[in-house]
């Protein structure tokens, strides 16, 4: 990746051009630059598809004012740049209570940990819920969800900072997930009855024993692979267990919708707050690929162009 400068954007019909403030920065956009994405872009392209910052120009149709600060849930060109074409229905409202960068931490995290709790695993209030990696940016996202929905929070993180953090943003419990067996202790926290949901985004590491932790009728909602993985079917008939595996970018268009609107009162009562780990000037993007992908996540990496 390069810095290039390039043209201004101009807005076509129900488009509007972003001045960005803020680009988020995803394991997937890895992925995708790798081509080991199964949606590979036509080179050259811009990377990203989280963002936050300000209307600046507006085409016909696009019914919203310039000025307009806003975060971003996809980009025609990519949100990696000073400037983003967006269709306007991919440009969402951010609050005067959120800044650019927490508004970037936006899309991919909560959308996906949103999605994964209520749309794929359906859960209900009371259950219990183990997020792996839990102070990642899709971790994080989903202890904020599911402590506003009164589920029981288990969390894992590979660093004290981050495992204080998961505690912070409102699990009841955090496990070192570097220690062996670190699993075995689900029992003595779920009454010996298993945990009713686990967001998995590591499948290729931990599927098979997240199998075995499931409480009867349980769910794993698989966020995340990088790799092959070996189970025993039997774990998932001795219980009634569903695996479900989720991609963001096949979410239905009323789905979105439902996503976003239910992330909009979230941000407006303060029951979810973006958590920036990492700024990093545009420039560094290659170094921020490097560092998303390291062990002990810590929030989101935002790049500042």
């Amino acid at each position: 990746m390069r810095l290039e400068n390039v043209p201004d954007l101009v807005p076509g019909h129900r488009q509007v051009v972003v001045q960005v403030k803020g680009a988020g920065v995803n394991p997937v956009d890895t992925y995708t630059r790798s081509g080991l994405y199964a949606r590979k872009p036509a080179l050259p392209y811009t990377p990203g598809s989280d963002g936050a910052g300000i209307i600046g120009s507006v085409g016909d149709g696009a019914k919203i004012a310039v000025g307009s600060r806003v975060y971003l849930a996809g980009s025609i060109t990519g949100s990696y740049a000073e400037q983003a074409l967006c269709d306007i229905s991919d440009v969402h409202p951010l609050g005067d209570t959120l800044s650019f960068p927490q508004g970037a931490a936006i899309n991919v995290p909560y959308a996906t940990a949103y999605r994964a709790l209520f749309q794929v695993a359906k859960v209900k209030a009371g259950e219990s819920v183990l997020v792996h990696g839990a102070s990642g940016g899709v971790g994080v996202a989903a202890v904020q969800l599911a402590h506003a929905a009164k589920l029981k929070i288990i969390g894992t993180g590979g660093s004290e900072k981050g495992r204080e953090l998961i505690l912070k943003e409102g699990a009841n419990h955090v496990l070192d997930h570097t220690a062996a067996n670190y699993l075995d202790q689900l029992p003595s926290l779920t009454q010996g009855r298993g945990v009713d949901v686990i967001l998995e985004m590591l499948a290729n590491v931990n599927l098979g024993n997240d199998l075995k932790a499931l409480a009867p009728r349980g769910r794993v909602v698989v966020i995340g692979s990088r790799g092959m993985v070996q189970i025993d079917p039997r774990d998932t008939m001795t219980r009634d267990a569903s695996i479900l595996g989720m991609l963001l970018f096949n979410t239905p268009e009323t789905d979105e919708i439902a996503i976003h609107d239910g992330l909009a009162e979230g941000f407006r009562n303060g029951s979810l707050r973006p958590v920036v780990g990492k700024e990093l000037p545009l420039a560094e993007a290659p170094r921020a690929h490097v560092e998303v992908m390291k062990p002990g996540a810590y929030g989101k990496i935002v790049l500042l162009p």
